[in-house]
């Protein structure tokens, strides 16, 4: 089974950025379209952006990250990242990142879709 781990998680002032990843130990990323969700507390988990397997080119964003966040592979074959700047208190939140075999993007947030979840890491913005 895919094991996935986020990190980069942390306290990061408003305006400021951090950098997600995404990255398996074992396997490749390659052959899988990820998904980033974040829940914070209170509220519904909300998928927040979409990046498709290497193959393809496309990604995807939700209009609250819009403009702020970026999904990319760089050049590491075990890992997918999220850019994230501009923070803002709002996006304080577990972050987590799923893995989906053979995804349709039509569907990238139904969280039903993904066959593979990490346990999340934090991100807090604050002053």
């Amino acid at each position: 089974q895919l094991q996935l781990a986020e990190s980069g998680g942390g306290l990061v002032q408003p305006g400021g950025s951090l950098t997600l990843s995404c990255a398996t130990s074992q396997y490749t990323l390659e052959y899988y379209a990820v998904g980033w969700f974040r829940q914070a507390p209170g509220k519904e988990r909300e998928g927040v952006a979409w990046i498709s397997s290497l193959e393809g080119s496309t990604t995807f964003y939700s209009d609250s990250v819009k403009g702020r966040f970026t999904s990319s592979r760089g050049n590491h074959m075990n890992a997918v990242f999220l850019k994230m700047n501009k923070l803002k208190p709002e996006d304080t939140a577990i972050y987590y990142c799923a893995a989906d075999l053979f995804a349709d993007g039509s569907k990238w947030l139904r969280e039903d879709e993904y066959d593979y979840w990490g346990q999340g890491t934090q991100v807090t913005v604050s002053t």
